[in-house]
């Protein structure tokens, strides 16, 4: 449950930065953008691993 509570924080962190980019057409925001979400990516698959091993071991 960490890990999606992190994977909250970043989402909420980077809504600055998406407001920033789609609404001012700030450059740099975007990157920081994507920089949040590739590491938003590379959380939710870490979390899908965990759910398929915990969902395996029941089994």
């Amino acid at each position: 449950m960490e890990k999606f509570s992190k994977v909250k924080e970043l989402i909420a962190s980077a809504e600055a930065d998406a407001e920033k980019f789609y609404n001012n057409g700030n450059g740099a925001a975007g990157t920081r953008l994507r920089k949040a979400l590739q590491e938003i990516k590379g959380l939710a698959q870490e979390i899908r691993n965990e759910v398929t091993e915990l969902k395996n071991k029941e089994k």
